[in-house]
């Protein structure tokens, strides 16, 4: 009993754990990075309003804007965003990012019109750092600058879990390496995207404080499909999050491009169930058997078999039942195994997860014809341990 409480207390402190990072709020306004200012005034605050003023005037410039008055353009900024700044007596030395209000600048500068955009595709930020790989598991610098990523002017549609409660415990470093399709349709389901992307980081630092290489890698659908790696370099430690900015940039061009190349179409096996798993199993049939099989036996060799005996029964069939059923389910194979023996029972109309926790106890909603108590007789038949009554039930191994 305690080693029990142990555990279940190790599971609630992974799950409630200090974590999670929201992502930016998408924005359909006109956003200009990386301005860099330096310039003095009598005072460090005199110099700051100066060097806000000057990265009003470089921005809009930047993005092709005519010669306007200062109060014209200040009046068109929404919010100033301060990358990286140094505020001294005299100077203010700073990067920037401006902000334009769409509705007021969008006639001077052309920011586009109608974007076609992608599905929506779910974000598995995988982080190797120090020898070990991460994804939401602790607050990571990779993860920050996905969920600081300004992903309006994209046409890539990213899903960007926050990582916190029990996404930790579903998105980890592994799951890219699953290809159950069951598995991560459930996944998938849950954050309501039709495919995945996965883009990768792999820091090296040469000694503490030193230098760090960078190697990214963009990978994309249940498959963990290569499509492109590029390597950066930062000369610090403190230049780190201005590197993984540029990387995220960087990585979502190559998704751009695989998107316009038609690359980040959405996994047919994902969205069509047992259909084109069907079709692909027939393929795979067709090029290891390409006789179609062993030939038939002459008509003289047929059998024919004998007669079976026919059931008739006039009463009318039996209505199906809603049962739920809680499981354990300690990893991907236990979720695959119980929804593979329920939706294996004759009388079974379907079978889904409606509740999905991983190291936990998972819950699934199924339609039976005959109700709970044979659905329950035939579990038993397949080896489980069945308890509970009622349309609730609890199976186990």
């Amino acid at each position: 009993m305690g080693l029990g409480g142990l555990g279940f207390s190790r599971l609630v402190a992974q799950v409630d754990g200090d974590r999670g990072i929201a992502p930016l709020a998408s924005s359909a306004d006109i956003e200009v990075d990386n301005i860099r200012v330096d310039v003095t005034a009598k005072t460090g605050a005199e110099a700051r309003t100066k060097g806000w003023k000057e990265a009003q005037k470089l921005a809009w410039k930047k993005i092709g804007g005519p010669d306007m008055p200062l109060e014209s353009i200040d009046a068109m900024v929404s919010s100033v965003v301060i990358e990286k700044e140094q505020v001294g007596p005299h100077r203010y030395i700073a990067t920037l990012g401006v902000i334009f209000d769409k509705t007021k600048a969008g006639q001077w500068v052309g920011k586009g019109g109608a974007m076609a955009r992608s599905a929506p595709l779910l974000v598995i930020p995988v982080l190797y750092s120090g020898g070990v790989r991460q994804v939401f598991e602790v607050r990571g610098p990779w993860q920050r600058a996905w969920a600081e990523f300004q992903t309006s002017a994209t046409p890539v549609d990213y899903v960007r879990p926050t990582g916190a409660g029990g996404e930790s415990l579903i998105l980890t470093a592994g799951q890219p390496g699953r290809r159950s399709r069951l598995w991560w349709s459930t996944v998938l389901g849950q954050f309501n995207a039709s495919d995945v992307l996965t883009p990768v980081a792999r820091l090296e630092r040469q000694w503490p404080g030193g230098p760090v290489k960078g190697t990214f890698t963009a990978r994309y659908g249940p498959d963990n499909k290569f499509l492109e790696k590029f390597t950066m370099d930062a000369p610090s430690e403190q230049a780190l999050p201005e590197m993984l900015e540029r990387a995220v940039e960087r990585m979502d061009e190559i998704y751009r491009g695989a998107l316009a190349r038609g690359e980040l179409t959405p996994d047919a096996t994902l969205r069509a169930g047992n259909a084109e798993l069907d079709r692909a199993f027939a393929q795979l049939r067709e090029k290891l058997m390409p006789g179609g099989g062993p030939a038939p036996l002459p008509e003289a060799q047929l059998v024919p078999p004998p007669p079976q005996p026919t059931v008739t029964d006039s009463a009318p069939a039996a209505p199906a039942e809603t049962v739920n059923i809680q499981f354990a389910t300690p990893d991907a194979a236990a979720l695959d195994a119980a929804l593979a023996a329920v939706r294996g029972v004759p009388g079974v109309r379907g079978a889904s997860t409606v509740s999905l926790a991983i190291g936990g106890t998972s819950v699934m909603r199924v339609n039976m014809v005959g109700g709970s108590e044979r659905l329950a007789a035939a579990l038993r038949g397949q080896g489980w341990q069945v308890s509970g009554s009622g349309n609730t039930l609890r199976i186990s191994r």
